[in-house]
């Protein structure tokens, strides 16, 4: 199944986040090398990701970029990077190899159509997402942690990503990123995408028992993305994740397959516009 996005929705989804929601290649983002000025990115992509956390199932999404930049230098565009819909970090202050500031996102419910486990359940609603993050750099790694809250939709709850990465320039026009990393929710996350109450267990047409679903590490995770600069304009950029619900996450009943895989590629031409 398609899944094609409004050319609004899309150009917010790049503008905020180019990756889906759980499932979230990493790319690093980087600015181009643009002169002076402004300068728009155009171009589209398409991603891969299973239907709602757990689904052996797949849905595949388009939509178009659109990455406006301004300076050319450094600035403000600098200082942002995205790391998925959910997570969209603004680095306010560094030193050394220290750095930390505030992120936002967008987080995605899910459809009880989404799955034949969940007819019966409801949906979940869409949330914003709010947090802050901390990293520590030293040479080509950095570690760091964040703080994920939800503060709208039907979870109101948190999760804390620890993880990892390598930034490896393996060619004059090429990154590689790889990071692994961990994920703790609490304990409304985990009922709200993980639980059954006694009145879903009620109305479940797959007849599920309730289920209780504790706070704890909900996954582990190991993602690959590349940056590839095929011209001085056309910009490539792809990943890969692949993601192992763990705990009450992976007992739940709504889970079909712990193993969870997802993707993208996308490619973006650069608009230059006059200096200041």
């Amino acid at each position: 199944m398609v899944k094609t996005s409004s050319i609004c929705f899309g150009a917010l989804a790049l503008s905020l986040a180019v990756y889906l929601p759980a499932a979230t290649p990493v790319v690093a983002q980087d600015r181009y090398d643009a002169p002076s000025g402004m300068s728009v990115g155009l171009g589209g992509v398409v991603a891969i990701k299973p239907k709602y956390e757990g689904s052996d199932e797949y849905d595949v999404y388009g939509f178009p970029i659109i990455f406006p930049q301004f300076g050319g230098g450094s600035g403000f565009a600098d200082r942002i990077k995205i790391r998925g819909a959910d997570d969209v970090r603004l680095r306010v202050f560094e030193t050394g190899g220290f750095e930390v500031g505030p992120l936002a996102g967008y987080a995605f419910g899910r459809d009880e159509d989404d799955g034949d486990l969940l007819r019966g359940l409801g949906d979940v609603d869409d949330g914003i997402v709010l947090g802050a993050y901390a990293g520590y750099r030293f040479g080509v790694v950095l570690l760091d942690v964040s703080y994920h809250h939800i503060v709208s939709g039907d979870d109101t709850g948190y999760q804390i990503r620890f993880g990892g990465e390598i930034e490896q320039r393996v060619a004059s026009n090429a990154i590689v990123t790889a990071r692994v990393g961990a994920t703790f929710a609490d304990d409304n996350y985990m009922d709200t995408y993980f639980g059954i109450s006694a009145a879903q267990s009620a109305s479940s047409v797959a007849g599920l028992s309730a289920y209780d679903a504790s706070s704890g590490i909900k996954d582990v995770h190991f993602e690959l993305g590349t940056r590839i600069d095929l011209t001085d304009r056309w910009q490539l950029r792809a990943g890969a994740r692949y993601g192992r619900l763990l705990g009450d996450a992976a007992d739940s009943p709504i889970v079909e397959t712990e193993n969870q895989f997802s993707g993208m590629i996308g490619a973006a031409y650069r608009f230059d516009f006059g200096g200041y």
